[in-house]
């Protein structure tokens, strides 16, 4: 997959333009996801496996990260920006963890995130967004997962922190897929069909995650 978005364009600006105009609303079916939990926890198994093959405190890091997420959803807690700062000072292994203060590029430079004096305003809004009920789970958790990514808070890790955001999106209506290694894959703030398309594929991980339960 390959992207259009100039090096010298605000990509940050650009999903904002994307992201109104996905229906996510219609990107899968209203009745997608009902609660479910795998026989496998497919965020364990992930950092189990491939991230602590690669880097063995990273793996416990995330962990560590992970549980305080899943606290979170079991006290009720709604995705907002200081739950993710602190599940990033975990994920990180850093004290204190600030938002950005200026620009960030990701993906070797190719793709930059400006700030302006509205953006973690309209990053909070967004992620209050994620517990719209008129918008399906999977779309909403695939939504959350892409803000993450393209706001890109902070300065390291955003990568890791949009994965346990679409959890945890999922968490607070019961659901934990078996699987999310096909959810690990570059994303491009341009691509509206490529956001629309992971909504599908979150339902597409629901809906194997039930069949493999039993459920």
């Amino acid at each position: 997959m390959t992207s259009d978005v100039p090096v010298t364009s605000d990509a940050l600006a650009v999903w904002c333009r994307v992201r109104r105009q996905v229906d996510w609303a219609s990107a899968v079916p209203a009745d997608a996801a009902r609660p479910v939990r795998g026989r496998v926890d497919g965020l364990v198994a992930w950092y189990d496996g491939p991230v602590r093959q690669r880097d063995p405190a990273r793996a416990d890091r995330l962990h560590a990260a992970l549980a305080r997420a899943r606290g979170d959803a079991a006290r009720g807690e709604p995705l907002a920006p200081k739950l993710l700062a602190d599940w990033q000072q975990l994920v990180l292994g850093e004290p204190d963890m600030p938002f950005r203060d200026g620009d960030a590029f990701a993906k070797g430079g190719r793709e930059r995130y400006g700030l302006t004096a509205h953006t973690w305003r309209d990053f909070a809004d967004c992620l209050r967004e994620s517990g719209d009920s008129g918008v399906p789970l999977p779309a909403r958790a695939a939504r959350a997962y892409l803000d993450v990514a393209f706001f890109h808070p902070f300065a390291n890790g955003n990568a890791r922190l949009a994965l346990l955001a679409l959890a945890h999106v999922l968490d607070l209506e019961g659901v934990r897929l078996d699987e999310v290694g096909p959810l690990v894959i570059a994303r491009y703030a341009d691509d509206a069909d490529g956001a629309a398309d992971l909504a599908v594929l979150v339902n597409v991980l629901i809906r194997a995650t039930r069949r493999r339960a039993g459920g």
